[in-house]
């Protein structure tokens, strides 16, 4: 137990005295945590550029034209022709949208020639489409109706019984989760679970493999040699006490930026330990298999660097290949987003968390022990070598 404390508070030592690892640890998620949440503060795109070209310009399109420019989240760019290339006009003024009000517009309208209205959305930039999409059918819809049913009224017809006519039958919609379409909440906690798995990979990567390349390690560990397991616990408890420290800085963001926090806060606390250790011992894994500390960091950074992409967060895990599903399922931050996101954006009984959790669990389990079988052959083998 003694020789357990003393190489406990050396590897402390190591970590703290450690320059690139105190820094990439500790300044890399509070400066990524700080400038993703300014990114992304506003939580909703406003104001996106739209081009409206009124071919009529009468009172009823410029009605039109108004309505559209009172939309916060679009700003109107009026034009009286149609330019040469709309395609250009669009890369030119960065617009998310071109509405063509045609001539004879009012006139149609008025004579019951159902004028049509063309939008062409600029798919370059799904996130602003979406958003100058959205703007465009809520405020073209409510237009068309009250239109439509001006025009009953004008025939006679009560206010009451021209709204059923026009509409048959009403369509309420009713969003889930995220009401407000906040881009904030939606991203930036994800974005810091992202942070927080390449830092414990990072500090993973080099915590076995700059031992062995320095020779320290049959050193100090000699009278360890038959304790993989305790050894491995030495290299981890660092990590886990640190990223304590990082989380409950999150958690001050949490509240600087006025993002919610997730529901059942002992639950987040579990699955965070779980995803905390299951990302840890795959670094520890990876460290005692690759002994170059170089490689071992780049193997991790490449396992690292898809994982968001491929957790399903933004796109749907059964719509990719089942190799590629196969990949994300071994990487801890696939359940730790699923789970993350039921408890944070859906507000979902903890229950529904438990798959994920049992997930993270099987991924402690078996790199636990492929990091403890491939140390105990290291072990063997390194002290073998030196007996000799």
């Amino acid at each position: 137990m003694k020789e357990f404390i003393r190489l406990l508070k050396r590897e402390f030592r190591l970590f703290i005295g450690n320059n690139t690892l105190r820094t990439v640890f500790f300044l890399a998620p509070v400066f990524y945590a700080t400038l993703l949440g300014f990114v992304y503060k506003s939580g909703k795109v406003e104001n996106i550029p739209v081009i409206v070209v009124d071919k009529d310009n009468t009172p009823l399109s410029g009605q039109l034209v108004e309505m559209l420019d009172d939309n916060r989240s679009i700003k109107v760019e009026k034009y009286l022709q149609e330019p040469s290339s709309i395609e250009n006009e669009v890369i030119r003024k960065q617009a998310a949208a071109v509405v063509i009000i045609p001539s004879r517009f009012e006139a149609d309208i008025l004579q019951k020639k159902y004028p049509e209205v063309n939008a062409y959305i600029n798919t370059g930039n799904v996130l602003t489409a979406n958003f100058a999409s959205k703007a465009l059918q809520l405020t073209i819809g409510t237009f068309s109706a009250g239109v439509s049913i001006k025009g009953l009224q004008k025939m006679g017809m009560p206010a009451v019984r021209a709204a059923t006519q026009y509409e048959p039958f009403k369509t309420n919609y009713i969003t889930l989760f995220n009401t407000t379409s906040n881009y904030l909440i939606f991203m930036w906690p994800a974005m810091l679970a992202v942070v927080l798995q390449q830092v414990i990979l990072l500090a993973m990567a080099v915590s076995f493999a700059a031992e062995f390349q320095r020779g320290s390690f049959v050193e100090e560990y000699r009278n360890m040699r038959r304790w993989a397991f305790p050894i491995m616990l030495i290299k981890v408890i660092p990590i886990w006490f640190f990223s304590i420290l990082i989380v409950s800085v999150y958690y001050l963001m949490h509240i600087l930026f006025r993002v919610p926090l997730p529901e059942g806060i002992w639950s987040f606390i579990w699955l965070t330990a779980f995803f905390v250790g299951s990302a840890s011992f795959m670094g520890v894994f990876v460290s005692i298999l690759i002994p170059d500390a170089l490689k071992a960091t780049q193997i991790l950074m490449v396992i690292a660097s898809p994982a968001f992409i491929i957790s399903g967060f933004t796109w749907p895990l059964n719509a990719m290949p089942t190799f590629v599903q196969w990949m994300a399922n071994i990487i801890p931050l696939t359940p730790f987003l699923q789970a993350f996101k039921i408890l944070l954006i859906q507000k979902g009984d903890v229950v529904l968390t438990y798959p994920y959790i049992r997930h993270l669990g099987i991924l402690i389990l078996v790199y636990g022990f492929l990091g403890w079988l491939a140390l105990k052959i290291k072990l063997r083998l390194i002290f073998k070598a030196t007996t000799k």
